[in-house]
């Protein structure tokens, strides 16, 4: 290669680099979403990760963020709180409300996540979620599930949903009944407070309530592959009196970003994950 002239060497390194995506059966979204692959799975500990900001957005400092997905280029997010509950599409670059639904003043909404055109979102302790059009925000369904309602997600074919406990379950879209269930485990111990809930690359991202954590989720087994440690993501010269915890995870797929944010906070932080040496 050192002889080769330079026309011949830029196309050898272009060469290489796709047979090495191509290798590792990742697209070239995935392998520029900040997002390192894990390895191989073993008997070994979790990997543990910090980060690194890339940019931030503004966004809304009132909305107490439990669901979090970006769709069509803009965010859908789904917020809290009894009689300050909401459905709403926010404009990524301005944290801007392009457009709301309010949540009925006893509910309590918590997870969402679309599948096709259909948005779906949970409620705390009211075991009652409800069904959009995720174009308009008009209701077409509600649903209902045992337990309470904190994390949602999918797969792409089924619902993903988190209640607070360690386990998660699997729910089918059409009738929600649980398909299956799987009980996450941090070294070998039960992980419970499994919050906002986002999946990625064939893994389940989730919040740990009231810590600074993400982890990494085998969705088959229900292990623990990844712990993300967002200590000091929000500068506390940015914090104010009713700030509160670490909550939303959305990954933008066509532009392989992964987004962040918190409830009531006023920034949304794109980031790249480090493995902590």
């Amino acid at each position: 290669m050192k002889n080769a002239n330079p026309v011949s060497r830029v196309l050898a390194l272009g060469a290489a680099a796709m047979l090495a995506l191509a290798a590792c059966g990742r697209s070239a979204a995935e392998t520029a979403s900040g997002i390192p692959p894990l390895p191989a799975d073993g008997p070994g500990p979790a990997v543990h990760y910090t980060y690194e900001v890339i940019r931030s957005w503004p966004h809304d400092r009132g909305a107490f963020t439990q669901g979090l997905l970006v769709r069509n280029g803009n965010l859908l997010e789904s917020t809290g709180l009894n009689g300050r509950s909401s459905l709403r599409e926010v404009e990524l670059s301005s944290g801007r409300v392009l457009k709301q639904v309010p949540v009925a003043r006893e509910y309590f909404a918590e997870g969402l996540t679309v599948i096709g055109d259909r948005a779906y979102q949970l409620t705390w302790q009211s075991q009652r979620g409800f069904v959009y059009d995720a174009d308009t925000f008009r209701m077409l369904d509600t649903f209902t599930y045992e337990g309470e309602g904190w994390g949602l997600a999918t797969d792409g074919r089924q619902l993903v949903l988190s209640d607070g406990t360690s386990r998660i379950r699997f729910l089918d879209p059409a009738t929600f009944k649980v398909v299956r269930t799987i009980a996450v485990t941090l070294d070998g111990k039960p992980l419970d407070r499994l919050n906002e809930l986002e999946w990625i690359n064939g893994e389940i991202f989730a919040n740990v309530w009231q810590t600074d954590n993400v982890v990494r989720i085998d969705p088959v087994t229900g292990k623990v592959r990844g712990v993300i440690d967002f200590t000091g993501l929000l500068p506390n010269a940015e914090r104010a009196p009713d700030t509160d915890v670490l909550n939303g995870i959305a990954f933008d797929a066509a532009n392989g970003r992964l987004l962040v944010t918190g409830k009531q906070w006023p920034r949304l932080y794109e980031v790249r994950l480090k493995p902590r040496p």
